[in-house]
């Protein structure tokens, strides 16, 4: 990993090659680099190191390939719930110890997450602590079971379910993203219900269910630790032998990948009694993570909804202001991918108005290619986002478990990035075409309401353009 004078170094060469552009779509030998070694325990354990001995601090960062797009039917939210209940406690630690031996170290950044395609969990210690941080995960891969009772099974679903209240269901906007998986994704497909999962099959789960689900997913086959950071190497491996290598040999288990689905053009209204100023989202299915066309759409979104310089932006918040906020994103996963566009009407603007020049905006991206100053801003956009976001330990831990699970290569960065410099406003006039017409398009329009919250994801009404509201 370069030194952050020579990460600032490669920004300042991107900037003057987005200005010169003599070499654009090119690799270039000044990418970033995370010096690692890969290599696998003899029980499927894989094993990513990353040294840095600049600074005596160490990031351990394991993932479990299971997310919420692992989930079967009557199971959703499993993986985040399993995520919480990993740090219940294990044989070796004890109940609800993992938090207080890691604040008694000087650990940061303490925490796990779930998303649709992986869990994990990480921790930043002191150098000196890294075999305290290596034997509460080996802990907790290997001796979890023991400490699984319907008493903390029943104290993690009360957790979630409140975090569930609390981040979803008492938030502006929170039913409306239960209302947009609901139309986007049918009975059956694990993104229909987000990973936070559903409040009945939450409160259905049984201790038995959460240890087949340990049992499945939390094997070592299915495992890979990254550690960065100030360590020997040779002794680090010793630790890393001594902690995971006496765990039996598994393999990786199947992941089962669902369709895309195809919609038709639909449109449904949600009422929220906790947003203030409506909203209207339009929404298509995509192509997943690192598959052709995800990065078009990158790019895509830049040129419609950049802050300033994008051209909806312009429009809808600058010029015309009818807007109070203009979003537009590639949601990339790992199965299938979405691409939203989201615009917070100003209190009193005309909808139809709005719509109007939604899709006249749309129709010229889906006819005629970007600009090639819209396709720079992007691309260099890209780049200085992702070089300066290396400087963090953990996250350069996370880059490379990121691409070691959707590509199988940590060292993937220029591949990455020129996913967007060898692109072109033609490609993603192309891609455009290809994914965003209307007849496949969701529209969720958000309107305030002073009605109790009602159940239910939202009611469909003909799919036509939008009325003054």
């Amino acid at each position: 990993m370069k030194h952050p004078r020579q990460l600032r170094a490669a920004l300042a060469g991107i900037v003057t090659l987005a200005a010169t552009m003599t070499l654009w779509g090119t690799a270039r030998a000044d990418d970033p680099e995370i010096a690692h070694e890969r290599y696998m325990l003899d029980n499927g354990i894989q094993v990513i190191l990353h040294r840095d001995n600049s600074v005596p601090i160490v990031a351990v960062d394991i993932w479990y390939h299971a997310g919420s797009g692992d989930e079967t039917p009557g199971k959703s939210g499993f993986a985040h719930l399993f995520e919480h209940m990993l740090f219940q406690g294990s044989k070796h630690v004890g109940e609800d110890r993992h938090f207080d031996i890691l604040k008694s170290i000087g650990a940061t950044a303490v925490n796990g997450s779930t998303n649709k395609n992986r869990t994990n969990y990480f921790e930043v210690v002191p150098s000196n602590e890294l075999e305290t941080a290596l034997w509460l995960e080996s802990d907790r891969m290997g001796y979890f079971l023991p400490m699984l009772t319907k008493e903390s099974l029943a104290n993690q679903i009360e957790v979630v379910s409140n975090e569930r209240r609390q981040r979803v269901d008492n938030q502006p906007y929170g039913k409306t993203r239960f209302a947009t998986a609901a139309a986007l994704y049918p009975e059956g497909h694990p993104y229909r219900y987000m990973v936070i999962g559903r409040f009945e099959d939450l409160t259905g789960s049984s201790v038995t269910d959460v240890r087949n689900f340990y049992l499945h997913w939390y094997s070592p086959g299915n495992a890979t630790l990254c550690i960065a950071g100030d360590f020997d190497t040779a002794q680090v491996k010793k630790l890393v032998d001594k902690w995971f290598g006496s765990f039996p040999k598994t393999p990786r288990p199947e992941h089962v990948k669902p369709p895309t689905p195809v919609i038709s053009h639909t449109r449904i209204q949600v009422e929220d009694t906790f947003a203030k100023l409506r909203r209207i989202d339009y929404v298509w299915h995509t192509p997943a993570f690192f598959a052709p066309g995800d990065a078009e759409l990158d790019i895509l979104a830049h040129a419609l909804a950049a802050s300033g310089t994008g051209r909806l932006y312009k429009i809808l918040v600058h010029e015309k202001q009818l807007a109070q906020s203009v979003v537009a994103y590639q949601d990339s996963d790992g199965w299938s991918s979405t691409f939203n566009i989201q615009v917070t009407l100003k209190s009193g603007a005309d909808l139809a108005a709005v719509e109007k020049i939604l899709d006249a905006e749309l129709g010229k991206v889906l006819a005629t290619p970007i600009t090639k100053p819209e396709f720079q801003r992007a691309v260099v956009d890209r780049e200085a986002s992702f070089v300066w976001g290396l400087e963090r330990l953990l996250a350069r831990a996370e880059t490379l478990q990121r691409y070691n699970h959707f590509v199988g290569n940590p060292d993937y960065i220029s591949e990455d990035l020129d996913r967007y410099r060898k692109s072109s406003p033609e490609k993603v006039q192309k891609v455009a075409a290809t994914y965003l017409t209307k007849d496949h398009r969701l529209e969720v329009l958000t309107v305030p309401s002073t009605k109790a919250a009602a159940a239910g994801t939202g009611a469909k009404v003909p799919a036509k353009k939008g009325d003054k509201q």
